[in-house]
């Protein structure tokens, strides 16, 4: 029978093996709004819509991601995580099974929409993972968690592409089906349960979320930086294979390429997560903003280079940038999570809101910027982001506490 967990600051050290349960839980669900990026043209030619109509796909699940980080993550704070955590990856797998099984446009745009709303299970992972994790090897068991996350999110495009042009864009979802049903069961028996931190109704738990943004700067801080970081991000990976098509005739397999390049950069978080929990978040919040806009700042080069090393100088970059927005989430989730351990779920909604913010506009404004200025347009918006980001850290004057040994 599961344990019970209740104390937050519990020393002891959390098994690797729940750490790598987390990590790939948490990657599997977030990589399911990604899956049917790259399989859009393929889809709209076997279910016979046009392109645009085939594009509501991708913004429904985004927009569900969305609705469910705001309206279901604050329940992790009521309710006993373990149970919510399983309850959407039952649901997520019969969205995904949905998916695949849809027979028309209608049936698959509101499987999309579900997918988005269950698939935030990667947020309610999150905070759990901090809360098991003791005070001394939080940011390094964060910073596993989330490099899951965001290794999902970097992977399932080239995957699904693969998969597509091998079996069909239905077989990817099949594919995924099954792995949220495999992940289910360990994370129902690997979980211990949790004792609810709030007591309050659920509209009173979604009243909480403006009095946490009013009541702590070091919220607004935190989550106004990253989402400036999550619009440097979005602008550069929404438009890269654009680019890299009109400047240098390369297709979507040399597109997915670059993605490997950015999911290297974020295997590196643990090093952040460590370095957060020796030098303290604040500080590591600053070198990865820093990184972030330096990255920007050497890819400005590209257009005066010669192909090879203007390939090299992006790879260089997306590693680079990669490590920095990763090493800068993960310190910035260390940061808030400290602020009120009752209310983990709810500071975590307030920041992946923002964030998720940040990510459409980075991608509208990246792909308008495109079209009127070409890539160092991008650039430039990435750049000034990554600047605001960084100012906004260096501004902080808030007394960092002592490193944890």
């Amino acid at each position: 029978m599961p344990l019970t967990f209740q104390d937050p600051t519990a020393s002891s050290a959390l098994p690797r093996r729940l750490i790598i349960l987390l990590a790939t839980s948490a990657g599997l669900s977030v990589a399911s709004l990604y899956y049917v990026q790259p399989l859009l043209g393929i889809l709209a030619a076997d279910i016979d819509i046009d392109a645009r109509t085939a594009g509501l796909i991708p913004t429904l699940t985004q927009l569900g991601y969305a609705l469910g980080i705001l309206l279901l993550i604050p329940l992790g704070d009521r309710m006993d995580r373990r149970l919510l955590i399983v309850i959407k990856a039952v649901l997520l797998a019969i969205a995904l099974l949905a998916t695949a099984l849809a027979p028309s446009i209608a049936t698959l745009l509101l499987a999309s929409l579900a997918v988005g709303l269950t698939a935030t299970i990667a947020q309610d992972i999150v905070p759990a993972a901090a809360m098991l994790a003791a005070d001394r090897e939080r940011g390094k068991v964060v910073g596993t968690v989330m490099t899951g996350l965001l290794l999902g999110i970097l992977l399932s495009r080239v995957v699904s592409g693969v998969v597509a042009e091998a079996f069909g864009w239905r077989a990817m979802f099949f594919i995924a089906t099954g792995l949220i049903v495999l992940i289910s069961a360990p994370l129902w028996r690997g979980l211990p349960r949790f004792e609810p931190t709030s007591n309050l109704g659920y509209r009173a738990l979604l009243t909480t979320l403006y009095h946490l943004w009013r009541d702590q700067p070091e919220l607004r801080r935190a989550a106004t930086a990253q989402a400036l970081l999550s619009v440097a991000f979005s602008a550069f990976w929404s438009t890269l294979s654009i680019h890299l098509l009109e400047r240098y005739q390369l297709g979507s397999a040399v597109s997915g390429a670059f993605g490997l390049a950015g999911a290297a950069g974020a295997l590196a978080a643990p090093l952040a997560g460590r370095m957060a929990d020796r030098s303290g978040p604040h500080q590591v919040t600053r070198i990865g903003s820093a990184i972030v806009l330096l990255s920007f700042v050497a890819m400005a080069a590209e257009p005066w280079l010669p192909a090879p090393l203007a390939l090299g100088l992006i790879v260089m970059g997306a590693l680079g940038f990669d490590f920095g927005i990763q090493a800068t989430l993960v310190s910035h989730q260390t940061l808030i999570y400290g602020l009120d351990p009752a209310a983990r779920s709810r500071l975590n909604a307030v920041m992946f809101t923002l964030v998720f913010i940040g990510m459409a506009v980075g991608s509208a404004l990246g792909s308008l910027l495109l079209g009127v200025w070409g890539w160092p347009g991008v650039i430039a918006l990435a750049t000034v982001s990554a600047l605001g980001a960084l100012l906004i850290r260096l501004l902080d004057r808030t007394p960092m506490p002592a490193a944890q040994h």
